[in-house]
């Protein structure tokens, strides 16, 4: 996630006073996704998952 101005590439979603941002081709590639806010002991923060396949040819990550 990041900070971004949209663009005519882009879907824009709005909700609950939050605007998300998505590049439509990525949104084909990746649908359905998630965003939460999550809340435990160690911490909080945004968890994002999608339907994404993964790849083993990801640019080098050493998770995929």
């Amino acid at each position: 996630m990041a900070l971004d101005e949209p663009t005519d590439n882009d879907q824009v979603y709005e909700t609950n006073g939050f605007t998300f941002l998505i590049e439509k081709q990525l949104l084909e590639e990746a649908k359905p996704i998630k965003v939460d806010f999550i809340s435990t002991p160690e911490g909080q923060g945004f968890v994002i998952s999608s339907g994404a396949k993964k790849s083993s040819d990801c640019g080098g990550c050493t998770s995929c």
